[in-house]
C-alpha cells in the first residue's frame, strides 16, 4: 500500500506535494492517490477532473484525494464527482493531524491565516533540483486571478528558516536550491526583503554551487536583490517575470503595478547589472477588451524585452474574478494569438539558442539524458551521466527547443 500524488501546475505545488507525501505516509493511509490541483486556468481544472476520472478507472480500490487550489476554490465541484472520495483545503493539506481525520470535505479559511509554519523537507522526491518555499499567498488583487482565494493574503517564511531548510537540502546533495512561492518578491521578515533573504542564503551556505528564483513581480525588485544578481555568481542568471500584457491599457485593466515602459527599463536595467542573464516571462493572449493593437504590443514586448522563454496563457474567465464580468474576446481570437505568441516565443527561443552554439556551458544534470545551464536552457547530453552532478560542457548544436552538448 502506497501514497501516490499527482501534481499540477507550479513550483510551489511541487515543493507541498512533498510535504503531503511526508504527512499523509505516516498517516497510514494505505492505497491512496492524492490530487494536488491548480486553478489558474479553466483548462488545468478540466485536466484535474479528467484525471480523476482516469485514475478511478485504473485504480477502483485507491481512495482518491483532490486538494490544491482547485479544491480550495471549488471544492464542491470536486466533492460532487462520484470517484473523489475526499477534499482536502490548501491550509489543511500540510496539516498531518488533517490527514487522519475522515470528513468528506476539510476546506477552512484560507483568507484568516495569518504566517507560514516551516516543513523540514529533506529530498524532493525524483528532482535533481529541491525547492524551498518562502512565501505563500498574494496581497494583489489582479482582475483575471483566482489564486488568492485559493492561497490567501501575503505571508512569509521568517529568514532562520529559510537558510536552515537550505542548508539541509545542501547538506542532502542538492546542488541547486529554487526560492519559491506565489508571490516572491512580496517576501517579507521584518526588514528583510528578497534581496536581504538571497544575501543571507549565500553568506551562511557557502557549499550550496547554485541559487535560482522562481517567477518574480519585477516592480517589486528590490536594491539588495539588483545588487545579488549583478555580484554573487551563484545566483543564476535567469529571471522568470509577470509580465501578462505588453499594452498599458490591458495592464491598467488587469490591475497590474507596472507599465509596458516599467519592463523594458527593468530587463534594460538588470542586462547591465547582469550581462549573461535571460528572461521568460508569463504572458496572457486575449484578455476582455483586447483589440489587435494591444495584441500586437504584447507581440512587440518579446523583442522590446529580450524575452527567451514564454508562458503563453490564453485567457480563461475565473468564476468570481472582475475580468469574467468584463466584454469577452472570442474564443476562436484568443486561440488564434496564444498560437501566435507561442510562434514568437519559439522564434525567439531558437534564435537565443544558436547563438549559444560552441559555448562552454556548466550544466545541472536533471536526467540520465537532459540537463539545464545557468541560464536555465534545456541541454541533451552526449552519453548517460547521473542526475545531480554540474558538468561543464560544450555546446554542440540546438534543434530549436533545446541545446545539444558535445
Amino acid at each position: 500500500m502506497s501514497v501516490d500524488i499527482v501534481t499540477f501546475g507550479c513550483r510551489l505545488n511541487a515543493y507541498e506535494s512533498e510535504v503531503i507525501r511526508k504527512q499523509a505516509g505516516a498517516a497510514g493511509l494505505g492505497d491512496t492517490v492524492v490530487m494536488n490541483t491548480c486553478a489558474v486556468t479553466a483548462e488545468a481544472v478540466r485536466q484535474a477532473r479528467q484525471s480523476i476520472r482516469r485514475i478511478r478507472r485504473e485504480r477502483p480500490d485507491a481512495r482518491i484525494v483532490v486538494t490544491g487550489c482547485a479544491a480550495q476554490t471549488e471544492p464542491e465541484l470536486f466533492a460532487s464527482m462520484a470517484e473523489v472520495d475526499r477534499v482536502v483545503g490548501n491550509a489543511e493539506k500540510l496539516d498531518a493531524r488533517l490527514w487522519q481525520a475522515n470528513e468528506k470535505v476539510a476546506v477552512g479559511d484560507i483568507m484568516a491565516i495569518k504566517e507560514m509554519r516551516p516543513h523540514a523537507i529533506e529530498t524532493i522526491d525524483g528532482r535533481a533540483r529541491a525547492f524551498v518555499q518562502v512565501q505563500n499567498g498574494c496581497d494583489h488583487r489582479c482582475t483575471f486571478c483566482i489564486i488568492p482565494y485559493g492561497r490567501g493574503n501575503s505571508r512569509s517564511l521568517p529568514v532562520e528558516d529559510v537558510v536552515a531548510q537550505v542548508r539541509r537540502l545542501t547538506e542532502n546533495g542538492y546542488r541547486e536550491v529554487v526560492l519559491t512561492g506565489v508571490d516572491i518578491t512580496s517576501y517579507r521578515d521584518g526588514e528583510a526583503r528578497l534581496g536581504a533573504l538571497v544575501k543571507r542564503i549565500m553568506r551562511e551556505v557557502p557549499e550550496l554551487a547554485r541559487l535560482r528564483l522562481s517567477s518574480i513581480d519585477s516592480v517589486e525588485a528590490d536594491g539588495d536583490l539588483l545588487d545579488a544578481l549583478a555580484d554573487e555568481p551563484r545566483l543564476m542568471p535567469h529571471l522568470h517575470l509577470s509580465l501578462q500584457a505588453g499594452d498599458d491599457l490591458i495592464l491598467k485593466r488587469m490591475k497590474r503595478r507596472h507599465s509596458r515602459s516599467d519592463a523594458i527599463e527593468f530587463c534594460e536595467r538588470v542586462r547591465r547589472l547582469r550581462p549573461d542573464v535571460v528572461f521568460g516571462a508569463d504572458l496572457i493572449a486575449g484578455f476582455p477588451t483586447e483589440t489587435e493593437a494591444m495584441f500586437a504590443r504584447s507581440l512587440d514586448l518579446v523583442d522590446a524585452c529580450g524575452l527567451t522563454q514564454l508562458h503563453v496563457f490564453p485567457f480563461s474567465p475565473r468564476p468570481g474574478t472582475p475580468a469574467a464580468r468584463m466584454p469577452q474576446v472570442a474564443r476562436a481570437v484568443i486561440k488564434e494569438r496564444a498560437r501566435r505568441l507561442r510562434e514568437k516565443g519559439e522564434a525567439a527561443l531558437a534564435h537565443y539558442l544558436a547563438r549559444e552554439v560552441g559555448a562552454r556551458r556548466r550544466v545541472l544534470t536533471e536526467s540520465h539524458a537532459l540537463g539545464r545551464t545557468e541560464q536555465f536552457l534545456a541541454v541533451r547530453l552526449a552519453t548517460p551521466v547521473m542526475p545531480g552532478e554540474i558538468l561543464d560542457l560544450t555546446i554542440a548544436d540546438h534543434d530549436g527547443r533545446q541545446l545539444l552538448a558535445a
